[in-house]
């Protein structure tokens, strides 16, 4: 049985578009879990009298952000628990298939994001989720307390992902489960967004990250952030953010990954995988990236440790790579290759999605 997981906060008509989409998908075995995180109208008289699955409302007495999801998961009765936005739902019933053949040690399939536009979701890294479109073995969930209500928003599914790594599971994903997220604009500010995201990554890095390697990555998401808030003119959130994280770094419980899984966790053993397949594949000494985003670093990193020269776009490179280990961008890329060297992925996710799309 699947159990949909869907917080909402004052977005009824998007809610009813949700709940309607994933009732045109027809009767399964499934239910609805509806999570209202304080509205100011409550959802209980809002929701549909009919659907082809049962409905059940939990109404929270404060906002508790993404950790509502942990309300529904306590109340849910499958086996799978599919997280969704209130602005996002499956655009077909395939993933209830899928999820029956799932490997046992797989804890979570991540879905194929897709926008209005056509784009897909960023966001997240070959075995890090995003929360609008996922599903988690409910058992797993429960047992490692789901979302950790201290984080709001942002960097909560890291968070997350770390926790079921560290015990022993997998994260996969499957490009026939398709979620469409519709995104409403966000109801913060840039500023309010930047100081989530400085202090968040910097619990995640604090919490996780091996010794050898914490100090190096705390002042690599600062920089990134920086960078971020002076494009989006939020440097007073970065500097709210970069106090709070100093003041509540050291109070964070650490519970470090070791190497290989910290490779896992930050892409780079998924990208060494992919890349060194290919070099296998046709040799190349030259590449550029095109595209970079989330954890670029991690692609740079492997390709110098393949004794490969990364070059400037246009310069003679052998290959060009996808610059971002961000499933979503990374796979508009592949989708839409632009005229030039070959293009190779970045992470085996990459190639099993290109695989999927030849077929």
């Amino acid at each position: 049985m699947i159990s949909y997981i869907i917080p909402t906060r004052d977005r009824p008509d998007m809610l009813l578009r949700t709940l309607k989409a994933i009732d045109g998908l027809g009767a399964h075995d499934a239910e609805v879990i509806v999570v209202d995180n304080a509205s100011q109208v409550p959802v209980f008289g809002l929701l549909p009298s009919h659907m082809s699955i049962p409905i059940t409302a939990i109404r929270l007495t404060a906002n508790i952000a993404a950790a509502a999801r942990n309300a529904g998961a306590r109340r849910a009765r499958g086996q799978w628990l599919v997280m969704l936005d209130d602005d996002s739902f499956p655009m077909s019933a395939e993933h209830e298939r899928i999820l029956r053949t799932v490997p046992d040690d797989v804890v979570a399939v991540m879905a194929d994001i897709s926008l209005p536009d056509g784009r897909r979701e960023q966001g997240g890294l070959p075995e890090v989720f995003i929360g609008c479109g996922v599903a988690i073995r409910r058992e797993a969930y429960v047992r490692l307390g789901g979302y950790d209500a201290a984080f709001g928003y942002y960097a909560e599914e890291y968070d997350l992902c770390a926790r079921l790594l560290s015990a022993g599971w997998r994260i996969s994903f499957d490009p026939r489960f398709r979620v469409l997220h519709h995104k409403a604009p966000a109801q913060r500010s840039k500023n309010e967004i930047l100081e989530r995201l400085v202090r968040n990554n910097g619990w995640v890095i604090q919490r996780y990250a091996p010794e050898q390697v914490r100090r190096e990555q705390l002042g690599r998401s600062a920089r990134r952030y920086r960078a971020i808030a002076n494009r989006e003119s939020s440097l007073g959130g970065y500097s709210r953010g970069m106090l709070e994280l100093r003041r509540t770094l050291y109070a964070q419980n650490r519970t470090p990954l070791n190497a290989a899984m910290w490779d896992r966790f930050t892409g780079l053993a998924s990208a060494r995988a992919a890349l060194q397949g290919a070099f296998d594949e046709e040799p190349f000494h030259a590449a550029s990236l095109v595209g970079r985003g989330k954890n670029d670093w991690v692609v740079e990193a492997v390709l110098a440790q393949m004794g490969c020269r990364v070059v400037a776009p246009g310069t003679c490179e052998d290959v060009r790579v996808t610059g971002t280990l961000s499933p979503g961008p990374m796979l508009d890329l592949l989708e839409n290759p632009s005229p030039g060297a070959r293009l190779i992925p970045s992470s085996t996710l990459g190639v099993y999605a290109m695989t999927a799309f030849d077929r």
